[in-house]
């Protein structure tokens, strides 16, 4: 076989993985599960699709082996195939905010300016909570907050969160945080505890920059 068909052959295969991206929608389906497995219907619940579009797109990502699959039960359980699709997922997401224009301005405006919201960069907030001076709360959902979470963090899911407002401490500053700088809950979050005349925060960054952060600190 020639030097050239090889080449053909090798970007071919390249090509399957770029043509499963190709959609938001499966690029939306691989940000929520670097979070943690997902059933079909968990995941039909996050992205606003029904349950048959889910079951399309993850047979597309299937077949480019960036997702795998268990059956529990009655349940379809999905998660991504290896650890470094979702460090693929946080390059990706940082050159897309950095060679588009419209990235950065659609994070600006729905994250910061429309949203009205504060944010506190990680080294801050790791420093202040070892300090005593700041609550950090994970919005995320159970599951996802049990795979892996920010040490020190309390778990209150979004939908949760208006039944625990009265419990939460209003002499101290409350950090809100989810999926990553395009995850909205937390921004709900401080919504809610600004409400509640609470002094509240939101942190961009999600579980997977907590671990890349902690790396570069600690090496």
């Amino acid at each position: 076989m020639s030097e050239r068909n090889l080449k053909d052959l090798l970007y071919q295969e390249f090509a399957r993985i770029g043509k499963s991206l190709s959609s938001p929608k499966r690029l939306e389906i691989l940000d929520i599960l670097s979070q943690g497995p997902k059933s079909v219907d968990a995941l039909a619940k996050h992205t606003d699709m029904s349950v048959a579009n889910v079951s399309q797109h993850l047979q597309t990502l299937l077949h480019a082996r960036l997702v795998t699959f268990t059956k529990e039960g009655n349940f379809v359980i999905y998660e991504l195939a290896d650890d470094i699709i979702a460090d693929f997922l946080t390059t990706f997401h940082a050159l897309a905010e950095k060679q588009l224009l419209q990235v950065q301005q659609i994070k600006e405006a729905f994250l910061n300016q429309q949203l009205g919201i504060e944010g506190v960069p990680l080294s801050e907030l790791m420093l202040r909570m070892e300090q005593g001076e700041v609550l950090l709360i994970d919005v995320r959902p159970k599951e996802e907050f049990e795979k892996a979470h920010i040490p020190g963090a309390l778990s209150i899911p979004i939908e949760e969160l208006e039944e625990q407002l009265a419990s939460l401490p209003t002499n101290i500053d409350i950090v809100a945080y989810c999926r990553g700088p395009y995850c909205l809950m937390s921004a709900q979050a401080v919504e809610m505890l600004k409400a509640q005349g609470i002094n509240a925060f939101r942190l961009e960054e999600g579980i997977k920059d907590w671990a890349q952060w902690l790396k570069t600190n600690n090496s």
